[in-house]
């Protein structure tokens, strides 16, 4: 595993220094009515990043004087990428490739500014309904996993070894399945579970080919499972663009928070046009139940500890770094003003 981690380390380092020297910091670009473009590189389009969508839809970025352009970049090592060459301004995704690309020796690496989800967004999905799984149960079977050194993969086997279970030795876990195509595969596959993201999860169980019968951020805890992040040299270039960023992810956790799912819903619908209303309420629901969402942005040092810690455990870690250097707190603590 170690081996693994090292090239996919030394890969984005590579990256890195062949990308960084094409570039340098510029000033952003103006559009229409004095609006500044900022590219946002996604990790994946799901309704788990609710927040998110609710500040585009209610139009809290153009608030701030900010012309978004999302990106669905299908994957963190993907995003990072396209951070790392300032084909994207900021990105979404799990601060694990923040700590790789920092690992791996990149000068301008990305550093995380404002924290947005608490808890995994996965479920496990069997082939019949479960009303009594235990983790247990997975001891001899087969599961549809994520990428090696993602934070789906390794919530998951952090789960798998809080049960006594080893993600190696008790079961199999397929890998070989790219992101976001576990859920089809699996109405084809012999896999006996399936861990999905929404709307994969419901999608599944309405077609009937699989039924949730466990949610990953119920049983991981508190991690800090999705982050956003900036070079550095973007960060000292345009402070003024990441805290009104910052501002407008601020509100939409605020309107989240205080709104119902069906609320919430309606107002997200756009970002998910062939998802029924109905379908996006009850993921809401599902989300705001297990408390998904922080009530504010602020990435706290123990959440990044923890993080080190599961990834330790993964054998993704060659070495601990250092929180202030990964993460800023300035932004958030004035957004929450």
């Amino acid at each position: 595993m170690k081996k693994n981690a090292g090239r996919r380390l030394a890969g984005l380092s590579l990256t890195a220094v062949l990308l960084l020297s094409s570039f340098t910091a510029c000033q952003p670009k103006t559009a229409g009515a004095g609006l500044t473009k900022v590219t946002l590189n996604e990790v994946a389009h799901s309704i788990f990043y609710a927040p998110q969508y609710a500040a585009i839809e209610l139009g809290y970025f153009k608030d701030e004087g900010i012309d978004l352009t999302l990106v669905n970049g299908a994957g963190a090592d993907k995003v990072m990428t396209a951070l790392v060459s300032g084909d994207a301004d900021i990105g979404f995704m799990g601060s694990e490739a923040s700590i790789y690309t920092y690992a791996g020796g990149s000068e301008d690496y990305a550093v995380n500014f404002a924290q947005l989800t608490q808890r995994a967004g996965n479920f496990l999905v069997a082939r019949q309904p479960d009303d009594h799984f235990t983790w247990d149960k997975l001891k001899g079977t087969k599961v549809l996993g994520g990428r090696a050194g993602g934070m789906p993969q390794m919530v998951f086997e952090y789960i798998l070894k809080k049960n006594g279970i080893d993600p190696k030795l008790d079961l199999t876990i397929d890998q070989s399945i790219n992101f976001g195509l576990t859920a089809a595969a699996f109405t084809s596959s012999d896999s006996d579970y399936t861990v999905e993201f929404e709307p994969f999860a419901t999608g599944l169980e309405l077609e009937g080919s699989g039924y949730v019968v466990a949610s990953l951020g119920t049983d991981s805890g508190y991690v800090p499972y999705t982050a956003y992040s900036a070079r550095q040299s973007y960060l000292k270039a345009h402070p003024e663009v990441i805290q009104k960023f910052t501002n407008a992810i601020q509100k939409g956790l605020e309107y989240v928070n205080s709104h119902s799912a069906e609320e919430i819903a309606k107002v997200i619908q756009p970002q998910f046009k062939e998802t029924p209303l109905e379908n996006i309420t009850a993921i809401v629901e599902r989300y705001k139940s297990q408390d998904t969402w922080k009530e504010d942005t602020i990435f706290e040092s123990e959440s990044f500890e923890l993080l080190q810690n599961i990834l330790e455990e993964a054998g993704e870690l060659p070495k601990r770094v250092p929180y202030e250097d990964l993460v800023t707190t300035e932004f958030s603590k004035k957004a929450k003003k």
